[in-house]
């Protein structure tokens, strides 16, 4: 297996405004992590209400990304992808300009309405790019991910002497640029589209019998088959425990590091950009040698065991170098671990089922999105500091039970997504 410590290097530099596209979408969210404490202070929020700031987008995110992956179907894909980044536009100007805890949740559902980019995105790559590269370039969404969650906490952190302005323009500006490219710089995708926006005769792709019907019902019957198939059930349920315990961590350690320490925006957006940078470390530099040593298993039971301490770690922490220290952690962890545990899911289900299966493993990643905040916020606004890292590390302890199941997924070298 071939990984490349270039991030982006790709064989299909026409997908490099999708990257950006992704980049910008994902840092709106991670900009605001540093803000969120002051977000109850300004407007006399609990930490409950914050929390369902954040699951609020993912909600209507939830419910609106397959539509636009519908609509960019029948009306093309970059038309589709230039009406979401727009609406994500809006989205961070209203942000920006929020004088009340009422105009951020419009802004976060204005967002959410418009939150087709994620799932364009993967439609322009399954147009562009034939099957057996197709793993390769997905696997940028998640490059795009982690470097967004990186640069975002800290942006947000630099910018905080502006208060919510500042990262809100910012935010504007960004997606303005990827706009600007996608106008410029993304080709159409989508041939029937193309086609009919010429004036031609529409085209009904042969791969697609029966139109849209057909295709949901085999999308129906494909996540049937992969629910059945017991191993891959199995990994599901074990990537539902890690990525709850992950978004109740991730969605509210802001508040808990303002509520624990007393930290500042600026303080916890250098804090978590250090984090960002060293899991960006891990998983280009360790990650390679250290899964070619240990193996596939070893490597995620590794990454998997170190939240379990570290989360409970959190309630002992005193100061800021034993809050990095836990930050450092749980960015080793999931350099480690969310990528092998992805290619196991994939690994387990035939080549005709992986969209089902990756499609069953985002609709856990979004459950998590909607659930994580609310849980983190209610356990913070009305229990013990300690509790909050004890509800993380209970979820995580099913994970790494579970990470002990001794299977075989035969020698085929699967890429890894980050």
């Amino acid at each position: 297996m071939k990984i490349t410590l270039n991030p982006f290097k790709t064989d299909f530099p026409r997908l490099m405004p999708l990257w950006i596209a992704v980049f910008v979408d994902i840092l709106g969210f991670s900009i605001l992590i540093p803000f969120l404490p002051f977000f109850g202070q300004r407007f006399g929020a609990p930490a409950w209400q914050i929390g369902l700031l954040l699951s609020t987008n993912a909600l209507f995110s939830f419910f609106s990304g397959p539509i636009w992956g519908s609509l960019s179907d029948r009306y093309g894909r970059k038309r589709m992808l230039l009406l979401a980044q727009l609406g994500t536009l809006v989205g961070f100007l209203v942000m920006a300009f929020s004088t009340s805890l009422e105009m951020m949740f419009v802004s976060r559902i204005i967002d959410g309405i418009f939150g087709g980019i994620y799932p364009i995105a993967k439609a322009v790559v399954a147009d562009v790019v034939p099957p057996s590269k197709r793993s390769e370039q997905m696997s940028n969404i998640g490059v795009a991910h982690v470097l967004s969650s990186m640069l975002g906490p800290g942006l947000g952190g630099l910018l905080s002497g502006w208060g919510i302005v500042g990262p809100g323009l910012m935010a504007a500006a960004m997606v303005t640029v990827a706009i600007l490219m996608t106008i410029f710089r993304l080709e159409e995708s989508n041939p029937p589209a193309s086609a009919h926006s010429r004036g031609g005769s529409r085209v009904v792709p042969t791969a697609v019998p029966g139109g849209g019907g057909a295709a949901f019902a085999r999308s129906v019957n494909g996540r049937r088959g992969v629910w059945q198939n017991g191993l891959a059930r199995f990994l599901l349920v074990q990537w539902g425990f890690h990525t709850l315990s992950f978004m109740i961590f991730m969605s509210s350690i802001s508040l808990f590091g303002n509520l624990k320490l007393g930290l500042n925006a600026g303080e916890m957006g250098r804090l978590l950009m250090m984090a960002g940078i060293v899991r960006v470390f891990v998983r280009f530099a360790i990650f390679v040698p250290l899964r070619r040593r240990l193996g596939d298993q070893r490597t995620s039971q590794l990454g998997l065991a170190m939240f379990v301490p570290t989360y409970l770690l959190l309630g002992l922490v005193t100061n800021q170098l034993q809050f990095a220290l836990i930050l450092t952690l749980v960015s080793f962890g999931a350099a480690c671990s969310r990528g092998i545990l992805n290619s196991f899911l994939s690994r387990s289900v035939k080549r005709s089922e992986q969209g089902a299966a990756m499609g069953l493993s985002a609709s856990l990643d979004s459950f998590a999105q909607i659930t994580g905040p609310l849980i983190g916020g209610f356990v913070l606004d009305s229990q013990p500091l300690w509790v909050y890292g004890g509800i993380a590390a209970l979820f995580s302890m099913g994970a790494f039970a579970m990470a002990w199941r001794r299977f075989d997924l035969g020698d085929e070298a699967v890429p890894v997504a980050v």
